[in-house]
């Protein structure tokens, strides 16, 4: 009773947004329905005269050149592609069994089901529609029906006619075969309304009045272009902040039909399912700021995010007491062996985050290469700390700062001599110019760095995920963290610098804490305290702390370590 009182209430609110699209259409054809009158009215001799005739011509003219733009309005509208989200298609060949699994919870539910399954690097699942013309999938080259992504571009030459199931790529990783199917319910309970036909022309309509808002603000070379994109942008805006509340209201309406009606499947596992759902995005996002984002910002990209979700939640569960319990479903079945190869799909969503969150280039190359879980510390961790230490001995070098007495190369002695001549402000704890002149020279060598970086072009449509869909130059779409600024990046460079003379002089190594990232390891242990003792030393020019802490782990300053 509950769906049926939500699909009402979303086909009603579907009809408001279509009465908008023909009132639009009435005001359209209003200046030619007045000169069909005039004109009539010159035929049967009622409206003569020079003031009719001059009026006969005045309304002719403008209902001619509404008509014009209102069918170059509606072309626009129309054949304008709307925005679809980036994401890795899967055949079915490639997930025979995750097809079998959505179909067979279609049926339950007693709806249409999705026309095709998609993966996002990301922790959310929605239905997502690509009936229009211009998102069929292109034709592989050489006649290959699979395609160039080794078996994750799509077989259909056109539309789908049923919406795209889009699912967390990380939910498959973490979850059970179970719990995804209670989380996709609710989800795939949507295809129903979607069915409907006036939900589905008012989401047309919606979409392609969006659509036609891209094109209006896109470039053009010609001012009477731009002109004439502009009026078209202005009208679509107009008739969008008339249908925006309607249109919220009709998704509302369909949403609360899909979960009333996915209310008979998996109720109790989907509550469980929920918690999940919340722990898989915990350790997600702690994953891509903690791991994967020191190893884009120096060119290198972690080919199994989602295998590391799994080792970042169940490190979660052995630190965390409040989390006791999870990681024994790690004994039942993961949802990722519903894929045949869950590896490559893994990598196909993995070098798709980076692009999203970081705007990484399309393909791997030179500079910027997979690294798998194994490698990650030698390949990330020791390159990106030596990488740090030779800009900061750089940025020395080019404010003058005295060098290293050793002539075997650079030392920490030296960073640190420089910075505990800073004097703080008085009454403040912010670091005094020492330390924000070379914070300054740091930001501006990142700079020069990131300006002389190779550009980065985007890849054909064929290859990796679905990137005809989106916009090359808007990446990354979701940055995750600002810029960092003068103090942080700082404190960085120092901590890579003490980590280098750690490792070259006192045995230390790079390793790869789960839920913090880089981290140094001291006879297989994690080395703790350090962050707060670089602080004092830039903040307050202090160096003391810092120096127990070496003298503890056994590092010798003044000794030359290797950079990069």
């Amino acid at each position: 009773m509950g769906a049926e009182v939500g699909a009402q209430a979303a086909r009603s609110r579907a009809l408001a947004v279509l009465r908008i699209r023909s009132r639009a259409l009435a005001v359209a054809l209003l200046p030619a329905a007045v000169a069909v009158i005039l004109v009539a009215g010159e035929v049967t001799g009622h409206l003569r005269g020079v003031g009719w005739d001059t009026l006969r011509v005045a309304v002719t003219v403008l209902a001619g050149v509404v008509l014009l733009a209102a069918a170059a309005i509606a072309l626009v509208v129309a054949r304008a592609r709307p925005a679809v989200s980036p994401t890795v298609p899967i055949t079915e060949e490639a997930a025979p069994d995750l097809y079998r699994m959505v179909r067979d919870l279609a049926d339950r539910l007693d709806v249409p089901a999705p026309s095709a399954i998609a993966l996002t690097p990301d922790c959310d699942s929605w239905l997502e529609d690509r009936t229009h013309p211009a998102h069929a999938p292109p034709p592989p080259p050489d006649g290959d029906e699979i395609g160039s992504v080794r078996g994750f571009s799509g077989r259909q030459r056109r539309a789908p006619a049923a919406p795209v199931l889009v699912i967390g790529s990380p939910f498959l990783w973490w979850m059970r075969v179970g719990e995804l199917r209670a989380v996709l319910a609710p989800v795939v309970a949507g295809t129903g309304p979607s069915a409907q036909p006036d939900i589905a022309a008012a989401r047309r309509f919606v979409r392609g009045l969006d659509a036609a808002v891209a094109v209006g603000s896109g470039p053009a070379r010609w001012a009477v272009a731009r002109w004439a994109l502009g009026g078209v942008g202005w009208v679509a805006r107009l008739l969008l902040r008339g249908c925006r509340s309607h249109a919220a209201e009709m998704e509302r309406g369909v949403a609360a039909a899909a979960a009333e009606r996915a209310q008979a499947v998996d109720y109790g596992l989907r509550i469980v399912a929920q918690e999940q759902v919340g722990l898989a995005y915990a350790g997600w996002d702690r994953l891509l700021t903690r791991v994967a984002l020191p190893a884009w910002r120096i060119g290198r990209w972690p080919s199994r995010l989602d295998a590391g979700v799994v080792a970042a939640l169940t490190e979660l569960s052995r630190r965390d007491r409040l989390a006791e319990g999870f990681a024994s479903r790690l004994g039942e079945r993961p949802a990722c062996d519903l894929l045949e190869e869950p590896g490559l799909v893994d990598e196909a969503a993995s070098l798709l985050a980076a692009r999203l969150f970081h705007g990484g280039p399309p393909e791997p190359g030179p500079d910027w290469a997979p690294v798998n879980w194994q490698e990650y510390p030698d390949e990330v961790v020791d390159r990106k700390w030596r990488t740090d230490a030779a800009r900061l001995h750089r940025v020395l070098d080019s404010l003058g700062v005295r060098r290293s007495t050793d002539p075997g190369g650079p030392t920490l002695a030296r960073v640190m001599d420089h910075l505990a001549a800073t004097k703080p402000h008085p009454g403040s704890a912010r670091p005094g110019p020492p330390s924000e002149s070379l914070a300054a020279g740091l930001t501006a060598e990142l700079a020069r760095e990131e300006l002389a970086a190779p550009d980065r072009s985007p890849a054909p449509a064929d290859h990796g995920a679905d990137r005809a869909l989106w916009d090359e130059g808007m990446l990354p779409l979701f940055p995750l963290q600002p810029p960092r600024t003068g103090r942080e990046l700082l404190a960085d460079h120092v901590t890579a610098m003490v980590c280098c003379a750690a490792m070259d002089t006192a045995g230390a190594t790079p390793g790869l804490d789960w839920l913090d990232g880089p981290s140094l390891l001291q006879a297989g242990q994690r080395v703790p305290d350090l962050a707060p003792r670089v602080l004092s030393l830039i903040e307050d020019g202090n160096p003391t702390p810092l120096r127990d802490w070496l003298r503890n782990l056994g590092v010798r300053a003044e000794k030359p370590v290797r950079l990069v």
